[in-house]
């Protein structure tokens, strides 16, 4: 009999696994529309959808493990990450999806409205949101559009040996900006952005990509906080904010 494990579980969403399939229980449906959606569309691998009969989504697993994980150091060769920069570019080349992603003036509020909760609060320190909020800004500019995953943490990348055998959490994909998802890649492993460089190609804004570890960082904090997670644990967002200085 298989077992029933819990990958991620909260207020909005939850991830079953049983066996080789996935459960996502999403009380949005409009977020799983997003990711059937962009899974089918998508020139890179994604999970198979096995079956939707709302408010349940289910996806057959992926060969291979996560490239890595936020706060843990990453065990994955320059090679794979390389390669996980090149699956990101053919993305990124990909035709736009028809629907939009977020526009700066949502950004923009986002930012100002986490960093008065995170100072009103006593989150962190006055001068540490103060200097990754300057930092912040220089992300919050027009761009060109690209297809993007929209949340391409690192442990939605799955490898094998050197292969980018799937992505997957598709439910923030849209027409976005570029550097976004290479920021979220290498949240936490800015040591590796060279290896991802390397595969994705020449035209990264290094600047553009640091303002966005700090953007991502500090408009999570909360949403963290509330469903139970902890950015101030090893490696993870508020050491992220710390090492942006």
């Amino acid at each position: 009999m298989e077992e029933v494990e819990v990958v991620v579980a909260h207020q909005e969403r939850a991830t079953l696994r049983v066996g080789d399939v996935f459960l996502k229980i999403d009380a949005d449906q409009t977020r799983t529309d997003v990711e059937v959606e962009a899974m089918a569309i998508a020139p890179i691998p994604t999970p198979e959808v096995l079956w939707r009969k709302p408010p349940v989504l289910a996806l057959a697993a992926l060969p291979g493990t996560a490239l890595g994980r936020l706060g843990e150091p990453s065990t994955a060769s320059s090679a794979t990450w390389t390669a996980a920069g090149a699956a990101v570019r053919t993305l990124h080349d990909a035709p736009l999806p028809p629907w939009p992603g977020r526009s700066l003036d949502e950004i923009a509020s986002e930012l100002d409205s986490e960093c008065t909760w995170l100072l009103a609060n006593d989150v962190l320190p006055t001068d540490l949101v103060t200097a990754n909020r300057r930092i912040a800004e220089t992300a919050v500019r027009p761009w060109t559009p690209v297809f993007a995953h929209g949340d391409l943490q690192v442990a939605h990348v799955f490898v094998d040996g050197d292969e980018v055998t799937g992505v997957v959490d598709w439910s923030e994909a849209g027409q976005g900006d570029a550097m976004y998802d290479l920021a979220s890649l290498t949240l936490g492993h800015r040591e590796l952005l060279s290896d991802v460089l390397a595969g994705y190609g020449a035209d990264a804004d290094l600047d553009v990509i640091r303002a966005w570890w700090s953007l991502r960082s500090l408009t999570a904090i909360r949403w963290l906080v509330e469903h139970g997670f902890d950015p101030s644990s090893p490696g993870c967002e508020v050491d992220v904010l710390r090492s942006q200085l």
